[in-house]
């Protein structure tokens, strides 16, 4: 509930940012600032496609989000070098939008260089007495951005023992999947037992744009559904969007394919219940002398990609005997 409640805040105050940005757009289009009207329209748009909003979280939006920073970064340049005054106070929100929202990779270097770039601009200005009251801010700015980046970065370090399981579907993280995979293969090998995998995941070519709302909303029922036809000591991992990973320790490939069917059926059921026209396939993998946590993740992706490639709702086995694809079953939805 209080994630909930956290989202909800987040999208109205996201949502009241955004109409004041573009009412400020408005405003200088009228009086014919157009640099500020763009930077304003730019902002709207960072904003709009944030990472802490459900929009943002897709990756589309996610690489457009890191396109319109890099804009407002070059608008920003551009104004400082044509001495525009309107703009200058802008300056002061950049580091922390660039800190903040960008990877550190991306961050870090960019965040310096447009720091140094405009100390550099307001350092030109020699005829602009104005000039000494934002470069003393901004610098504070800066290093105050970079303590907050520092913060967040250590409190997410500490925090990610934690973070076991997916908020939306309490699956497990996949950032777990492989070192909890290593360990099941090595207990498997160690007491000769079998070990298997499914990967499930809807059908990409029938599932409309329209769809991405209602299956968000319909996470936590599946969250629900999947380990309650998994025995105790199964995992299961949420790997992408809507496609889950299961490892099943003791259990043969034939048994495994059997439950894949299963759990792909019930997953159509509940998703026709709620209107949605989709299909769904699984993959399937064995456990083979010479895998590892790696080589069986791909195995069981690949028997996934190829069941989808054949047309989908099918459930599909990794074969490493053949290059010839392995067989299928293909089963029509419960009814």
């Amino acid at each position: 509930m209080a994630q909930k409640a956290e989202r909800f805040v987040l999208s109205r105050l996201a949502w009241l940012g955004t109409m004041a940005l573009l009412a400020l757009a408005i405003f200088c289009l009228v009086t014919d600032d157009i640099p500020a009207a763009l930077a304003a329209l730019v902002t709207a748009g960072i904003v709009r496609t944030s990472p802490a909003l459900p929009l943002g979280q897709q990756r589309h939006w996610q690489l457009a989000n890191h396109l319109l920073i890099l804009s407002l970064t070059l608008i920003l340049v551009t104004a400082l070098w044509l001495d525009s005054a309107s703009l200058r106070y802008w300056l002061f929100a950049l580091p922390l939008l660039i800190l903040g929202m960008l990877p550190p990779r991306t961050g870090v270097p960019l965040a310096l260089v447009a720091m140094a770039t405009f100390l550099l601009g307001l350092a030109s200005l020699t005829g602009d007495s104005s000039r000494h009251q934002i470069i003393a801010p901004l610098v504070l700015t800066s290093a105050l951005a970079g303590v907050f980046f520092l913060l967040r970065h250590y409190k997410a370090r500490q925090l990610l023992p934690l973070r076991r399981s997916d908020e939306l579907t309490q699956a497990a993280s996949r950032e777990y999947l492989t070192a909890d995979l290593y360990k099941e293969i090595q207990r498997s090998e160690r007491e000769g037992l079998d070990l298997s995998v499914i990967m499930l995941g809807l059908d990409a070519h029938l599932s409309a744009p329209e769809t991405d709302q209602d299956l968000e909303a319909l996470l936590p029922r599946i969250g629900r559904y999947l380990p309650s036809r998994l025995r105790d000591f199964d995992t299961w991992y949420r790997v992408a969007d809507v496609q889950f990973l299961i490892i099943l320790p003791g259990m043969a490939t034939a048994g495994a394919s059997a439950r894949a069917e299963q759990l792909r059926l019930g997953l159509i059921s509940l998703l026709e219940s709620h209107g949605l026209d989709v299909t769904v396939s699984a993959g399937v993998a064995g456990l083979n002398i010479g895998d590892n946590a790696d080589t069986l993740q791909h195995a069981v992706a690949s028997a996934l990609q190829g069941a989808q490639k054949k047309g989908g709702n099918r459930v599909q086995t990794w074969s490493t005997w053949s290059h010839t694809p392995p067989s299928d079953t293909v089963r029509s939805p419960a009814t």
